[in-house]
Formats: structure tokens, C-alpha cells, sequence
């Protein structure tokens, strides 16, 4: 069942809100995820964006009307420079504290205690060759200032969130060490973050120029197989609900 819909989110179950977020620096679109217990007044972000994109996931949160003074927590599903780089506007932008949680092993990346994995000019040089000229630029300015943030919390595979019936940890690493995805039993919802992507409704599995460990990455997918799987939502390419668990077996066996 799918609710609220407009152009900058879509429920695609109650209090699941996929969101809709122009890309800073790129041309292309991110979907992060807002999870919302009305009842409980708890509001938990998946994800913030680039730097720059802070504002644009406030306003897409706005755009769902859940309040503001409800997201009192963000996720990073994993510790690359287009999941963390809004977070710190985000906080800017709210009166309130936001506690941080993310997997143990991308920890000390997302804090500055080790330097970003990806976040060099070798690894973002395909980036860089689709940006405009004026944005690479201030783009690569990032390489030696990252937006670090302090993770008050970390998370566990098989760990389960108190929100909307239950929502479930899984440790998916191979994209980065300690990257997650999470499961909503209640509603049949595989949110994967960068463990796949997808393309026009179809899943096309993790990306493989910023993916250091594919064969892990591939082999992490085989934790989503005894999934019960309406629908799948990936960072990069949104909504999929077509044949979700052929198409992953179809990516395993590739």
C-alpha cells in the first residue's frame, strides 16, 4: 500500500517515505529514506546527500509533512561523501539535537579518525569528468576537508530498530567495510543503500567503479535471498517492486 506522493517523496507504506533529492554537484537524482512512527513521535533519516544537499532533504522531509522536531536521528548506511556530506547542514538546520548512528566499521572513517576510502582524486576521477568545470573544482576542495561528524551510536548486523513493526540491520559490506541495509518485515521493504542500484525499475547490483571489494559486495547480497520482498529501494535509481527476489538471484549468479 503507498500514500503521500508528490514531487519531492513518495510513501510507499505507512510511515515510509521515499525521498527525492537532486544531486549536489551532479546531475542526477538520490533517494534517501525517511521512516516515520507517527505514534511515537520518532522520526528516523536514512542518508543526507552531498555536501550542499542538507536543505534540499529538509525540504523533501517538509514536502512529506512529517515535523521536523521528529527526525531525532540519521543513519549513514555507509561512510562515502554522498551519504554523510549533508549531514552537518541538516543539523544547521534544526533547532533540535540529532543522534548519528552507523555500522562499527565505517566508524572511524565517517569521524576523521581514518581518511575517507573513495574520497581521492583516483577513485572520483570518472566524477569529476561529469561535473562542469566550476563544480570539480570545488568538488576536489573536499579531498582535504571532509565533513566529518561524530557517530554517537553504532549498529550490528541483525540488530532491530523499535520502529514501524521492526526494522532490521543487515551488515552489507563490500561497497565500504561497514556499509548497511535495512529490512521492514512489516511491510516487505529492503532498503539497500549502495548494496545495489537500480536503473528504470530494474536492479543492476553494486556499482562496480566504487566498489574496492565486488566479490564481497556480491556475496553480501545472499543475506537478502530468505527475504520476504515486496519492494526494494536503492540510493542510487529509487523504487523497484518487479520480480524483486528474481532479480537479485539473477545478480548472485551473474
Amino acid at each position: 500500500m503507498s500514500g503521500m506522493q508528490n514531487e519531492r517523496v513518495t510513501e510507499i507504506a505507512p510511515g515510509v517515505f521515499v525521498l527525492k533529492v537532486e544531486m549536489a554537484y551532479l546531475p542526477d537524482l538520490i533517494y534517501p529514506i525517511l521512516l516515520w512512527d507517527e505514534g511515537k513521535r520518532e522520526a528516523v533519516l536514512l542518508d543526507t546527500g552531498m555536501p550542499g544537499n542538507g536543505l534540499e532533504v529538509r525540504r523533501a522531509i517538509e514536502a512529506a509533512n512529517v515535523p521536523l522536531d521528529d527526525v531525532k536521528t540519521v543513519i549513514l548506511t555507509h561512510q562515502d561523501i554522498d551519504h554523510i556530506g549533508g549531514l552537518p547542514e541538516f543539523r544547521a538546520s534544526v533547532e533540535h539535537a540529532v543522534t548519528v548512528l552507523a555500522h562499527e566499521q565505517d566508524k572511524p572513517y565517517i569521524e576523521g579518525e581514518r581518511p575517507l576510502l573513495k574520497l581521492n582524486q583516483e577513485t572520483m576521477q570518472g566524477l569529476l569528468d561529469m561535473m562542469a568545470e566550476e563544480e570539480a573544482k570545488r568538488f576536489q576542495m573536499l579531498f582535504a576537508a571532509p565533513p566529518f561528524t561524530r557517530v554517537n551510536n553504532t549498529l550490528s548486523d541483525g540488530q532491530t530498530l523499535d520502529l514501524l513493526g521492526g526494522v532490521t540491520v543487515i551488515h552489507t559490506p563490500g561497497h565500504t567495510p561497514g556499509h548497511i541495509s535495512l529490512y521492514l518485515g512489516a511491510s516487505r521493504i529492503l532498503i539497500t543503500a549502495d548494496a545495489m542500484a537500480a536503473d528504470n525499475g530494474r536492479l543492476t547490483g553494486p556499482n562496480p567503479y566504487l566498489t574496492p571489494d565486488m566479490a564481497t559486495a556480491i556475496q553480501s547480497l545472499t543475506k537478502f535471498a530468505n527475504l520476504e520482498i515486496d519492494t526494494a529501494v536503492c540510493y542510487h535509481g529509487g523504487i523497484v517492486r518487479e520480480s524483486v527476489h528474481e532479480q537479485i538471484a539473477a545478480l548472485i549468479s551473474r
